[in-house]
């Protein structure tokens, strides 16, 4: 058996085997530039608390993903550059975990490719992400687009990981995963961990201007967004501007009061207050006040973040020398796994 020391080490090699079960874990996050408060909320903050807690847990820019909708190639640039100091600077630390951008490591789309051939057109077909996406390109979704959960199931798989960070509207793509892990082991013999879903405790962010769907980069209202490199006044005029209801109290509703429910689960969510905590503190308030306390909760939490990543977006060397130095982490363990799924599927 591993001494402790030698444990970790093979741990984030990947040579751990049989009968010693570990904890990895995968998520990812495409290159959209800056986060926005959705994006924050529902995942990164979670994946700084994840690197404190598992030793051994890989987040990948997935640069292969955003190619599923359209991009000129200097804006995904620097996209990935935005989105990498974004995350840096709010506490994610390259010590503890392996961040990489996903093109650097060809692995993933080789396996994409072999679990490609694994998966029936049906079921990809069924999703409704491609359903969605498909409209958005007037009705001629791309292969790419049809097949990107093959490649999130090769993002996930090709380390062994044991768990995934999700939100809800990610399920039924590690669903798919989770299916294609057993296809797998069953066709080839157990190799593949079937992943577990980490599911956020954070409420879904929805957008400012329209409480009834999730917030979005893409949402073409700019007041619907509130990003986390927002100026102050950027903040407070998106908050002022957020649409809710005749009523003026304060409560939380999600069905019935959409609108200023979202206000709620943001300011619990800022502060780390529960919705009751929130709800207490906010007696007597009017909504029109309550966005303005939302708004600077908002301000004071993203202030050191905002300040961190213009300090980082001025060091482009040192943002490309983390990816490229996470991207050979990951190459060190990615590799005797795809050696080990070549052999099994009769390439060598």
């Amino acid at each position: 058996m591993a001494t402790p020391s030698g444990l970790i080490r093979a741990l984030h090699r990947g040579t751990l085997r049989q009968n010693v079960v570990v904890d990895r874990i995968f998520s990812g996050i495409q290159p959209t530039g800056t986060p926005h408060l959705g994006n924050y909320l529902g995942a990164i903050q979670n994946w700084v608390n994840l690197q404190e807690e598992c030793s051994s847990v890989l987040y990948s820019i997935m640069d292969m993903h955003s190619l599923t909708m359209p991009k000129e190639p200097a804006v995904l640039r620097q996209n990935i550059l935005d989105t990498t100091a974004a995350i840096l600077a709010c506490g994610i630390d390259p010590k503890k975990c392996f961040l990489f951008r996903q093109s650097l490591v060809p692995e993933h789309a080789e396996l994409a490719w072999i679990l490609g051939c694994l998966t029936n057109v049906p079921r990809l077909l069924r999703l409704p992400q491609w359903k969605m996406k498909r409209a958005s390109q007037n009705n001629e979704g791309t292969v790419g687009l049809l097949t990107y959960p093959v490649l999130q199931a090769a993002d996930i798989l090709l380390y062994k990981s044991t768990h995934v960070p999700v939100g809800e509207d990610q399920v039924l793509h590690l669903e798919l995963a989770q299916d294609i892990a057993q296809h797998f082991n069953k066709k080839y013999g157990e190799f593949f961990p079937v992943p577990k879903a980490i599911l956020s405790t954070t409420k879904k962010i929805k957008s400012l201007r329209d409480p009834t769907v999730k917030m979005s980069k893409s949402d073409p209202q700019k007041l619907a967004t509130v990003n986390i490199a927002d100026s102050p006044d950027e903040i407070v005029l998106k908050f002022r501007k957020a649409v809710t209801d005749f009523t003026s109290e304060v409560t939380y509703d999600p069905a019935g009061r959409p609108g200023v429910s979202n206000l709620v689960s943001i300011h619990a969510a800022v502060t780390g207050l529960s919705i009751k905590e929130v709800l207490h503190q906010s007696a007597g308030l009017d909504t029109a006040h309550y966005k303005m306390v939302v708004a600077e909760s908002v301000i004071q939490k993203f202030a050191p973040i905002r300040n961190e990543i213009k300090k980082l977006q001025e060091d482009k060397s040192h943002l490309i020398k983390v990816l490229n130095e996470g991207a050979e982490k990951a190459k060190e363990l990615a590799a005797p796994i795809y050696q080990e799924i070549r052999h099994l599927v009769g390439f060598q």
